[in-house]
């Protein structure tokens, strides 16, 4: 896919992974429509940056934890329609386990890091206009593979969403491929300082945590080669190894 001119939406880009995938896409060219939720103040500052790169920035605010706000969502992007690449970035980090999971905590997490992502990948998917090629890039966790003790609930939708990613791939092809990167120690967690990331950079085999860029390189990537789709790369420094 050549992405100068292309409109990318980019779930949860006003902060954090979701705010460096939108500028890397900036920096390519991509017109962008940035979505946010509670993080209106570091969505309109992200986009300013997106705009100094020289792209067509469009804010939409959407609590997706609600599925008929997907294809609102869409509808939103206006003049930068058709969006043909989808990043499915925001994701809710919440912190329980199987004892203390409560349905509504359980229906919140699975809402914003499963059922969000699905039903916006169907109504982006309609919308790809008959013969226009698009792309989908979801942002998981390398944990799946070894679920963190102390994020039941975020671990099980991030596994879903990994499954997800590949049923869509077989659904949407070949118009639409759909891939996703796995991340591992890129920034600290919500709470968290550098030094709980140097700690535990101590324990992948590349000693050190990645920061953001290698997670742009590797969207960029996926996006760009038409021949690859479901499937996962782990940006995790070889976490998955150990």
């Amino acid at each position: 896919m050549e992405l100068q001119g292309t409109t990318a939406l980019v779930t949860g880009g006003a902060r954090r992974v979701g705010k460096a995938i939108a500028l890397g896409l900036a920096a390519e060219g991509c017109g962008l429509v940035l979505h946010y939720n509670r993080s209106a103040k570091e969505a309109e500052e992200t986009a300013a940056r997106a705009r100094e790169l020289g792209a067509v920035v469009r804010l939409v605010g959407a609590d997706l934890s609600d599925p008929a706000r997907a294809s609102e969502v869409l509808i939103g992007t206006g003049e930068l329609a058709p969006v043909r690449v989808l990043i499915n970035s925001a994701a809710l980090f919440a912190e329980d386990t199987l004892a203390d999971l409560t349905p509504q905590s359980w229906e919140r997490t699975l809402a914003v890091n499963l059922i969000g992502p699905v039903f916006l990948t169907q109504a982006f998917a309609a919308a790809v206009p008959d013969g226009v090629e698009g792309a989908v890039v979801n942002v998981t966790d390398w944990r799946t593979q070894r679920p963190y003790p102390d994020h039941f609930g975020y671990t099980v939708a991030k596994g879903a969403l990994d499954t997800f990613t590949a049923a869509a791939a077989e659904s949407l092809a070949p118009q639409i491929r759909v891939n996703a990167v796995a991340l591992g120690a890129i920034l600290p967690p919500p709470g968290k300082d550098s030094a709980y990331l140097k700690e535990l950079a101590q324990q992948i085999p590349v000693q050190r945590v990645g920061g953001t860029e290698p997670v742009v390189e590797a969207v960029l990537f996926l996006l760009r080669n038409d021949f690859v789709t479901g499937e996962i790369v782990r940006i995790d420094g070889g976490a998955h190894l150990r």
